[in-house]
Order: C-alpha cells, then sequence, then structure tokens
C-alpha cells in the first residue's frame, strides 16, 4: 500500500512539473512574440517616420529627359521688376494724331485711269497712287498758255506805251488801257496755274490726266476705287496711315482723375494679343468728358521701336502707373497651384544633375540619358495683372535662378503624378 501511494505522489509531481514548464514555455513564448511585435511596430513606425521625408523630397523635385523637355516645350526666364501696384486701370485703343492719318480725294472728277499701290503698301509723299482722266484739264493749260502768250505781247505794248507816255506822244489813256489787259492776263495766267498746281498737273504740255498724290508719307489703308469707275470729288479715294507717332487714347473715371499727371508711365498690353507688355507716357489729358459715361480721354505716346506692328483702333488694357514702385514679377503662366500652396519651378544646376546621375550609375551601371531637373520653390503671389504675377518666395533662391514661365503645370502634373522620373 505504501508502495502505491508513493508512486502517486510521484506521478502527481510529475505532472505538476510539466505544467509548470509548460505554462513557464508559454509565458516565454508570449514574451518572445511580444518583443517581435515592438520591434516590428517600431521598425514599422521608423519607416512611416522615413515615408514623408522622401515623398516631401519627390514632391518638390522633378526631372524631364531632353526629348520630353522639348517635347513639353519647357522656357525658362528671371524674375523681373515691374510696376504692378498703386496703379489706375483702363481701357482704350490704339490711335494715330489727325496730321498722321489722311483720307485722299480729288479736287475734280474724272474716270479712274490707272491705280498704282496696293492695300498695306508704305509710299512717300508725293508718290502718285493713281491717275484720272478729265478733259477739262486741257481747257486749264490752255487758258494758261493764251494767259502767258498774252502777256509777253501786253509787256512789249505796256512798254511802247509808257515810252510814248512819257514823253506826251500817245494820250495816256492808251498807256492806261494796255496796262489794265496786262494786269487782267497776268491774274488770268496765275489762276490757271493755281488750278493745276492744285491738281498735281504740270503746266507745260496738254494732258487730260490728274494724278491723286499721297500727302503724307505712311501706309496706304482702304482703296475705295477700281478702274474705269468714276472719282467724284469730295469721296473718299484712299486712306493713309503714318504709324510713327501712334499713341493710346485712355478712357479715365472721374474719380481717378485726381491722380493723373501729364508725364506717367504707363504699360499696357492688347486686349486680343500676347501678353506682351508695351511702355507709353501720358502727354495729354482731355478738360471735358467724352461721353456719358462720365470719362476723360487720356493721351499717351508709344515709343517708334514699340509701335511697330501695331495699327489703329486696337484695344489695349492699361495701368496707368501712380507711383515708381517696382515689386519682383514673373509671368502668371509660371506659377501653380497645389493644394492650397502656390510654387514656382526652377531649373537645376547643371553640376548638381551630374552629381545626381554619378550616384545612380554606381548603383545601376546602366548608361543614363541627360535629363533636366527641376525643383518647386514655394511663393506667396501678390497682384496679377498685364500678364505678370508679383511673388514673394517664402526661402531665399540662388542668384540668377532660372524660372520657368512656361510649361509649369505639365511639371506640377507630372510631380504630383509620381513624375516623369525623380531622384
Amino acid at each position: 500500500m505504501k508502495n502505491i501511494f508513493n508512486y502517486l505522489t510521484a506521478k502527481n509531481a510529475k505532472v505538476v512539473s510539466q505544467r509548470s514548464q509548460s505554462l513557464i514555455s508559454l509565458r516565454a513564448s508570449r514574451f518572445f512574440f511580444g518583443c517581435i511585435a515592438v520591434i516590428s511596430f517600431a521598425s514599422c513606425n521608423e519607416k512611416k517616420a522615413e515615408e514623408p521625408q522622401e515623398e516631401e523630397k519627390s514632391q518638390t523635385e522633378v526631372a524631364l529627359n531632353e526629348s520630353q523637355y522639348k517635347t513639353v516645350g519647357i522656357e525658362t526666364g528671371f524674375v523681373e521688376n515691374r510696376n504692378l501696384n498703386k496703379v489706375i486701370k483702363a481701357n482704350g485703343y490704339t490711335t494715330v494724331p489727325p496730321q498722321n492719318s489722311a483720307e485722299v480725294s480729288t479736287l475734280i472728277g474724272g474716270t479712274v485711269k490707272d491705280i498704282f499701290v496696293l492695300e498695306g503698301t508704305y509710299v512717300n509723299k508725293g508718290k502718285v497712287l493713281a491717275t484720272i482722266q478729265n478733259l477739262e484739264v486741257i481747257e486749264m493749260q490752255e487758258d494758261y498758255h493764251s494767259a502767258t502768250a498774252n502777256i509777253e505781247y501786253l509787256q512789249l505794248e505796256y512798254n511802247r506805251q509808257k515810252t510814248l507816255s512819257d514823253e506826251n506822244v500817245n494820250p495816256r489813256k492808251v498807256f492806261q488801257e494796255v496796262k489794265s489787259k496786262l494786269a487782267a492776263e497776268r491774274a488770268r495766267a496765275q489762276a490757271a496755274k493755281n488750278k493745276l498746281d492744285a491738281l498735281h498737273v504740270s503746266t507745260k504740255g496738254s494732258t487730260s490726266l490728274v494724278p491723286i498724290v499721297a500727302p503724307i508719307s505712311g501706309y496706304v489703308g482702304n482703296i475705295k476705287i477700281a478702274k474705269g469707275a468714276y472719282a467724284q470729288t469730295g469721296v473718299t479715294l484712299f486712306e493713309v496711315v503714318d504709324n510713327t507717332q501712334m499713341h493710346l487714347d485712355l478712357n479715365v473715371y472721374e474719380k481717378d482723375l485726381g491722380s493723373i499727371s501729364i508725364g506717367q508711365i504707363i504699360d499696357f498690353v492688347l486686349t486680343n494679343q500676347s501678353n506682351k507688355s508695351i511702355k507709353g507716357k501720358i502727354f495729354g489729358i482731355n478738360k471735358s468728358f467724352s461721353n456719358e459715361s462720365k470719362t476723360v480721354a487720356v493721351h499717351a505716346k508709344i515709343e517708334s521701336d514699340d509701335a511697330k506692328g501695331l495699327i489703329p483702333g486696337m484695344y489695349v488694357s492699361a495701368n496707368i502707373n501712380i507711383t515708381n514702385a517696382t515689386v519682383p514679377a514673373v509671368p502668371k503662366d509660371a506659377v501653380v497651384r497645389n493644394a492650397d500652396k502656390y510654387f514656382v519651378y526652377i531649373q537645376e544646376d547643371e553640376h548638381e544633375e551630374h552629381e545626381k546621375h554619378e550616384e545612380n550609375k554606381g548603383e545601376t551601371e546602366t548608361p543614363h540619358e541627360k535629363e533636366i531637373h527641376f525643383k518647386a520653390i514655394e511663393v506667396i503671389p501678390g497682384t496679377t495683372d498685364l500678364g505678370f504675377t508679383e511673388i514673394k518666395f517664402v526661402d531665399e533662391i540662388p542668384a540668377n535662378a532660372k524660372i520657368v514661365t512656361k510649361g509649369a503645370f505639365y511639371l506640377l502634373s507630372a510631380m504630383k503624378g509620381g513624375g516623369e522620373h525623380s531622384h
């Protein structure tokens, strides 16, 4: 009986020992897996902490290879100082002074014989634009020739009668009659000559053709006659415009007149064309209202070099610079928005790109096509006008940094989509 008791006691002790070892093993396993979980969680947290840096870096840089660069048509420029603040906005149109625009007509009617110019042709003052035919011109020339012939005869008779009169040989009445006839013929000859000169017809010879000449130098505008048609007096046949003295007529509202003065500089762009900005200078301000809109015409001169390519009647949008303060600005297409921030892209220096390529080459040992790298720089935009936007850089940028002026939106899209290629 004692042996049986010892046996059961030893067996129970063995079971208890096994259970204790199992419990210890289970606790050790739990501790081991817990440590692994903690280490894994810490590693994941560390990895997640690193990912935003890499993601942030990838979201500020983008690169294009040479073929992509050419296809997109990337263009770069520099930050410019422009008068975009403290301005008065005004609309208007280009025009020329009255003395620089001419409507050509004829002083005598006739049939159009020839036309020697085309619309858009530049002509000098006195250039024959066309000829018309009128038989009355022949009569004018005949009157002139007849009068000059009579003048020669009467001049001789006048001299003879004057001598006789001085010597009291002939009555003085005869001398006075000859003198009167001589004066009348001279007047008739001068009148005929004045008519022919006004028609630009020579007093020599005999012709029925009247030349139509350009009264000023400039470009021929509308041609309102045709060969064989009858040209009437007082009706415009040609238009000639001299664009070298082009200026602007701007409409300024009454409330802004107090700030406008002669000599102020303006910047304007053509409403229906490019964003190229052209400068002008105010030289005159009207002293009466132009129309019921209560605006006053302000006249600004355009420099001859800037006036090339302009024609009268072009609509413009202008800024009249009240002060000389300038601000850094870039073309408005250079500024792009991403979420609630604004950026411009700068082209990175070539030597930096080369270092990055060398590092990558050591890793991959594969040929690397030359890339052009761009970096997004945060800016604070200001006034946008005349195709330019005022900007302030959040962080300092390198001097003379190349700003992407065309293609910035494409770079933003490439960057948000993972980029064409980034480092």
